[in-house]
């Protein structure tokens, strides 16, 4: 495993919010580092289970760091929402289930359950226009067939670019097969 993942905000309190109260992650760690030259970056660490972190740093008036950026990575970068996305293990599929319907309920727009044949996911944004998920293994993987590379699906471009990552897989309480080609 890792030991922790290093992002960025603009807004430290929102995200603080979001990922003590929204996904229950508790903040392990707290620092202010303060530059000589000027400015302060707030850094906090959450604990996601099994002596793992996600650590978040807002840069304040730090020279050299800019005061505008997006810190949602893909959209910055300009590649789909799939591209860099972080993934928390949800445990089975009945606790993915609950996991989506509890995010819905505190008012988060979260995808339909995504079938990719060996997993299933939800998907969803944090505060920062990160990419979400919430996933679990539906069967052993490691097969001959899944270590050879090989065609899977086909999508159109479209459902992978800017928001349809997540905007263009929400209908409500249903599933949806991720490997239905369009």
């Amino acid at each position: 495993g890792f030991s922790h993942i290093g992002l960025s905000t603009l807004d430290m309190d929102k995200t603080r919010d979001f990922y003590e109260n929204i996904l229950g992650f508790q903040a392990v760690r707290c620092d202010i580092i303060k530059f000589k030259e000027g400015g302060y970056v707030r850094h906090i660490f959450f604990d996601v289970g099994k002596d793992q972190l996600l650590a978040f740093m807002e840069p304040n008036g730090v020279p050299g760091i800019p005061s505008d950026y997006d810190p949602g990575i893909n959209r910055g970068l300009g590649v789909p929402g799939g591209f860099y996305h972080y993934a928390f293990e949800a445990g089975s599929v009945a606790a993915l289930n609950a996991k989506r319907e509890e995010l819905i309920e505190k008012g988060i727009i979260v995808t339909d359950v995504v079938d990719h044949e060996w997993a299933q996911s939800i998907y969803f944004y944090d505060p920062n226009g990160i990419s979400l998920e919430f996933c679990c293994l539906t069967r052993d993987i490691g097969t001959e067939d899944d270590v050879t590379m090989q065609q899977r699906v086909e999508l159109s471009v479209e459902r992978w670019l800017g928001d349809n990552f997540v905007m263009g897989r929400v209908s409500g309480l249903k599933r949806e097969p991720a490997l239905t080609s369009d």
